[in-house]
């Protein structure tokens, strides 16, 4: 069997990882590699700001320096991508960043992305990102549904928020595609595609999907 494929929720949030981890097992087919899911605990709660996502890169740099030697890839599994530079200095292994991978997508699916962030305190960080991945002019607009990132997946609590914001960012801003901006989301992607009428990225699908055809191209199963 090959060495794992290593997805790293870098907050403090194990149930996140756990529906993290039940997208990428639905996603993985039997003759891929297998997937591994670790919390590497980097802050308390989910990541909000960036001093969270300053620790987060650290805390994810250093996994990968330790791991890998054994491991076939590496996926990031926050919004953010935070250490994803740092990363790939320690490797030759790939490294994908969920939010990333959601972009490149999301612009293979539409021209106009709406991304709906879990909290306004990250939307500066978003957009410092954007700008620096010069895909700024292809963001419609960003908006927040203010739940906690652990909130932010639970389908009574999210769901019509997320809906009634992709609306909004659909019919606002004029978006043709909308990108969840936040792990945690991951458990509602269907739910809002159907509601919306406008694809919907998943970050976390969307990584996985990419990281299992990189191995596969690499001959890694």
């Amino acid at each position: 069997m090959s060495d794992p494929i290593y997805f790293l929720n870098p907050n403090g949030l194990a149930d996140v990882t756990r529906d993290i981890e039940k997208t990428v097992r639905a996603l993985r087919a039997e003759t891929d590699a297998p997937a591994a899911f670790e919390t590497l605990f980097a802050v308390d709660g989910g990541i909000e700001t960036q001093r969270d996502a300053d620790r987060a890169a650290v805390a994810v740099a250093d996994f990968v320096a330790r791991h890998e030697a054994r491991a076939s890839a590496f996926v990031i599994a926050c919004y953010s991508d935070p250490g994803l530079h740092a990363a790939r200095e320690a490797t030759n292994k790939p490294v994908l960043g969920i939010g990333a991978a959601a972009l490149a997508v999301a612009l293979a699916r539409g021209s106009r992305i709406g991304v709906i962030a879990a909290s306004t305190r990250g939307m500066p960080r978003h957009w410092r990102t954007y700008h620096a991945a010069l895909v700024a002019d292809a963001v419609a607009g960003e908006q927040a549904v203010n739940l906690g990132v652990d909130e932010s997946g639970n389908r009574a609590v999210a769901l019509d928020k997320l809906i009634a914001t992709g609306r909004a960012l659909r019919d606002q801003d004029g978006a043709d595609v909308i990108v969840l901006g936040c792990a945690g989301m991951t458990p509602l992607r269907a739910d809002m595609e159907a509601a919306l009428g406008v694809p919907v990225i998943d970050p976390c699908s969307t990584a996985a999907s990419l990281a299992f055809a990189i191995c596969r191209e690499r001959g890694i199963a």
